[in-house]
C-alpha cells in the first residue's frame, strides 16, 4: 500500500516535529475488524500508519455503503469532527487489510491546533481530499447507473489494494454498494461478455 505522497511526507513531518506517535496509542488490526464504529462516542483520532481503512455509513435498514477509503498517513475527517464537537461517530470504519492505527486523544487535539500550524494545515488538507471523493459518492448515486457505479468501485478498490484481482464475494460487493446481490450478479456477468472484467471462484480481476 502506497500512502498519498503529499500526505504521507507531511504526516512524517509532523512525526518528526510533533512526536505524534508520543500522544496517543498504537494498535494492531486484522483484516475486517471494526476500528470506529458508527453511533459510538470519539474519544481519541484515528490515524492510519499501515495497511488501508475503509470508511462507510449505512441507512436505517443496515445497508452499507463505503464512503472512502484512508491509506497511510491519513485520518477519518468525520471522526476527527465528532471528536472534536463530543458528537457520536457518523461513520464506520473498518480495516479493509491487516493495518496499524495511531489513537490520539481528543483532549490533545484542541493543543495540536493552538501550538502546532502544520497540524492545522494537515487537517484542511485531508478535508479537502476526503469532501472531494465524498462529492464523487454524491455524484454516482445520484447520475450514474448501478453498471458504472460496480466499475468505477472495482477501479478505486484495486488502486488502493494495488492489485488487478480482488477477492469479494457478490454478496460483499451489494453490500457495500447499497444494492441487491442479484442487481451485482448480473451487471458482473455482462462486464464479463464486454471484457471488462474476469470472473473466478469469490475473486474478480479487472481487465
Amino acid at each position: 500500500m502506497k500512502p498519498s505522497t503529499d500526505l504521507s511526507s507531511l504526516t512524517s513531518t509532523l512525526e518528526e516535529n510533533m512526536n505524534l506517535s508520543d500522544l496517543g496509542i498504537t494498535k494492531h488490526f486484522k483484516s475486517g475488524e471494526t476500528i470506529v464504529s458508527e453511533n459510538a462516542p470519539v474519544r481519541s483520532i484515528p490515524i492510519v500508519t499501515a495497511g488501508s481503512v475503509k470508511v462507510m455509513q449505512s441507512d436505517d435498514t443496515y445497508k452499507e455503503m463505503v464512503l472512502y477509503y484512508l491509506q497511510p498517513g491519513e485520518t477519518c475527517i468525520m471522526s476527527f469532527l465528532s471528536g472534536l464537537y463530543h458528537d457520536a461517530s457518523k461513520v464506520k470504519a473498518v480495516a479493509e487489510e491487516d493495518s496499524e492505527v495511531l489513537f490520539i486523544p481528543v483532549d490533545k487535539i484542541h493543543d495540536l491546533i493552538r501550538e502546532h500550524p502544520e497540524w492545522l494545515n494537515y487537517i484542511f488538507r485531508i478535508y479537502h481530499k476526503r469532501f472531494i471523493e465524498l462529492l464523487s459518492v454524491v455524484d454516482a448515486v445520484a447520475f450514474k447507473k448501478m453498471d458504472e457505479r460496480l466499475l468505477q468501485f472495482l477501479q478505486k478498490r484495486c488502486e488502493v489494494m494495488e492489485t488487478d484481482t480482488l477477492a469479494m464475494t457478490h454478496d460483499q460487493l451489494a453490500q457495500e454498494l447499497g444494492t441487491a446481490r442479484e442487481v451485482i450478479s448480473r451487471l458482473l456477468k455482462k462486464m464479463e461478455e464486454k471484457g471488462l472484467v474476469r470472473l473466478g471462484r469469490n475473486k474478480i480481476t479487472l481487465m
